[in-house]
């Protein structure tokens, strides 16, 4: 292993953060050991009562298979899951379960990996869906996936993913009943299940728990269109925006003519639309949003099975309702939120939380983490880590690699996707802190006491 350099982000963050301070830790610490993968991205290991990891990927390649989630409407497609054998994360053992999931996102143009959980020895696999492409250009700029859609349920496996039975559900039939139209904001955007140990073994009331991102249809502070400055050298905001999203279906793109008539329905229904500029994506949100189930075959797919975070009473009790109408925002902080997860840590009796807000998708990113006694919160800042990666995302504490003080851990990420970041520096995105990849990375680090 390379030298290893150690890096400490601190609470520096923005005047409007909304967020109180932690009062027990002032950053994290990096030390600097690190991972050597060669795989794909998007994993988000759980950990399954056998001892191993189970994870989606998707990507890239990940033992000699190459997988990928965006494409056309004639393909399909498609998501890997492995399992991560081992108990030292620099020395994990990665193996596909079996050949990558295929389905269809119509009338989107991506699915991508979201939750998953494996519970007493079955696995529930979600995906959610993109558009409308992974290269989508707008006033000068390119914008990757810059508009996050539905989640059409669960893919389940009763065999640790050896084989699947496919979801019920579908982008135009989604578990949540969101969005209103194609291309609209929703809110359990690309859910992930909070991890609660082994087997789930931590779980308060036997409850899976998702966290999501979203955003509401009617936003006060909207991120503005941006284009490039005259000179290239960054971005400026274009007051004079008034470009829409003009979509075009290439003839024959579906075979199923039924899926060929849903795509044209729902392309003509966007025509026109106000390009949203990135505010809800992949990778950029403003507000969080939490769910539960009981997990089981018969209720994973089923919305009738859910209860939706609705807010607090005047007693400060959190209030869960089954009604989606009511859902309320667990935590918002309008234009600087994003994918989310969220881990117990039974040494620490805290919750932490990882989001990142990479707008305008193609670009440095920053990452920051909160930390909680309660899952419904108030929730309290750790560290605001500004340009992590540089451009770090799917960030998750894998409960597995958390030490029994609760004060070291192993943070999995992946990073430097689009390393021309838009054509906006010169100098090629940096890797930071080292050893980070587009692909599986995984950085050990310490949460640093207040009083140090």
């Amino acid at each position: 292993m390379a030298s290893q350099v150690v890096i400490e982000w601190r609470q520096d963050v923005p005047e409007d953060c909304p967020f109180e301070m932690s009062k027990d830790f002032a950053g994290v610490r990096f030390t600097g050991k690190h991972s050597d993968y060669h795989v794909g991205d998007t994993f988000y290991p759980s950990w399954a009562g056998d001892g191993n990891l189970y994870s989606p990927w998707t990507d890239g390649v990940t033992d000699g298979v190459k997988c990928t989630s965006g494409g056309g409407i004639r393909t399909g497609h498609k998501t890997g899951h492995a399992v991560m054998i081992g108990d030292d994360p620099t020395t994990l053992t990665i193996k596909n379960t079996s050949p990558p999931k295929q389905a269809l996102a119509t009338p989107y143009r991506g699915r991508y990996p979201a939750g998953s959980l494996v519970h007493e020895e079955i696995w529930y696999y979600g995906t959610y869906c993109l558009g409308p492409s992974a290269a989508y250009w707008h006033a000068g700029l390119r914008w990757n996936w810059p508009v996050l859609g539905p989640m059409p349920g669960f893919q389940i496996s009763y065999d640790l993913g050896k084989t699947w039975e496919a979801s019920p559900l579908s982008p135009s039939q989604p578990l949540f009943p969101e969005p209103d139209q194609f291309l609209g904001p929703v809110k359990m955007g690309a859910p992930h299940f909070v991890d609660y140990g082994r087997n789930m073994e931590h779980s308060p009331d036997g409850k899976a728990y998702l966290i999501a991102m979203g955003a509401e249809e009617n936003d006060p502070m909207p991120r503005p269109c941006i284009r490039p400055t005259e000179n290239g050298s960054g971005l400026e905001v274009d007051k004079a925006c008034k470009e829409t999203i003009r979509l075009h279906l290439r003839q024959g793109e579906a075979a199923d003519p039924v899926l060929n008539a849903l795509c044209k329905e729902a392309h003509a229904e966007a025509e026109g639309m106000t390009f949203k500029h990135g505010n809800l994506s992949w990778i950029s949100a403003d507000q969080i949003y939490l769910a539960r189930v009981t997990p089981s075959p018969e209720t994973i797919n089923d919305l009738n099975a859910y209860e939706f975070f609705a807010g607090h009473d005047e007693d400060a009790r959190p209030v869960w309702s089954s009604d989606f109408s009511e859902i309320q925002p667990l935590i918002e902080w309008n234009n600087h939120m994003g994918c989310v997860t969220a881990t117990w840590v039974p040494g620490l009796q805290k919750y932490l939380m990882c989001v990142t807000d990479g707008w305008p998708t193609v670009t440095k990113m920053t990452s920051y983490i909160l930390e909680a006694d309660q899952l419904t919160g108030p929730w309290r800042m750790v560290a605001y880590m500004k340009d992590f990666g540089e451009q770090a995302y799917f960030l998750n504490l894998p409960s597995k690699f958390i030490s029994e003080n609760g004060r070291r851990m192993w943070l999995c990420y992946s990073a430097n996707f689009a390393n021309e970041k838009n054509g906006l520096l010169v100098e090629p995105m940096k890797i930071h802190p080292p050893g980070g990849r587009y692909g599986l990375s995984l950085h050990e680090m310490e949460l640093i006491p207040r009083e140090e």
